[in-house]
């Protein structure tokens, strides 16, 4: 097969991912998941990168309270659960997944209004010079260095992220970060980090000559997600603790 310059090929093979995803909460509509770091939201084209939380949950390898039905040894499958929204591969922390056609659009629609309500812990290289802030900076594809992305005042799309300085770390220089992102763009925390000069520890893409070395791990969990129930349209209000 010929591949012209222009084409982006895919050829990351995700590691075994021994971590476990464990259900948080369970009804006749929606899962609340704890999804562990590496592991794909959805299973790759390529056949080794099967494993992925969407597998795991049509093929029944989930763990927590709601893994078993009552009076059985079985883990329970969910082969017709969707996702509507995803982690990055490196991203630990709370997802909806939808258990029926009718709740899947439901939640699409909320996710796409901008509507629910996101929280993510991040450790950041180096000390952010203001206690809070806004970041606004449009993202948009970046071909020739395919899977990144970058920011684009011309051709990219509007990215917000809020922040709050949580907690001020020294030897090595870090601090904790609250992100509450206002847009749900591809790797947008971390791009927007490693934009202002303090790029999430661990992440092997958007770095500097410190931060990835920092951590075994992209230090980045989503802690919290609000969302309004889809059927009966009350408040959900989910949380998953950070590990680190």
């Amino acid at each position: 097969m010929t591949v012209s310059p222009s084409a982006t090929v895919d050829d990351f093979i995700a590691p075994p991912c021994h971590g476990e995803i464990r259900i948080l909460y369970q009804d006749d509509d929606i899962l609340l998941l704890d999804k562990p770091t590496g592991l794909l939201s959805l299973s790759g084209k390529h056949p080794l990168n099967k494993d992925s939380v969407h597998y795991r949950l049509v093929t029944g390898q989930l763990k927590g309270l709601f893994a078993r039905p009552a009076n059985t040894e079985e883990l329970q499958a969910f082969p017709t659960a969707a996702l509507v929204h995803r982690l990055d591969f490196g991203t630990s922390g709370i997802m909806v997944a939808a258990l029926h056609k009718r709740a899947t659009a439901e939640l699409s629609k909320q996710f796409q209004a901008r509507s629910v309500s996101k929280s993510y812990i991040a450790i950041l290289e180096g000390q952010l010079e203001n206690e809070q802030g806004v970041i606004d900076l449009p993202i948009a594809k970046d071909k020739p260095n395919f899977p990144l992305l970058k920011v684009c005042s011309e051709s990219g799309k509007p990215a917000r992220s809020e922040y709050q300085v949580l907690e001020r770390l020294q030897q090595p220089d870090r601090c904790r970060v609250r992100f509450s992102p206002k847009t749900g763009r591809t790797h947008q925390l971390r791009i927007h980090s490693q934009a202002i000069g303090h790029p999430i520890l661990g992440c092997d893409l958007y770095k500097n000559s410190r931060s990835e070395p920092m951590a075994e791990r992209l230090l980045l969990h989503a802690t919290e997600l609000q969302f309004a129930h889809p059927t009966s349209g009350l408040p959900i209000h989910g949380r998953s603790v950070c590990p680190f």
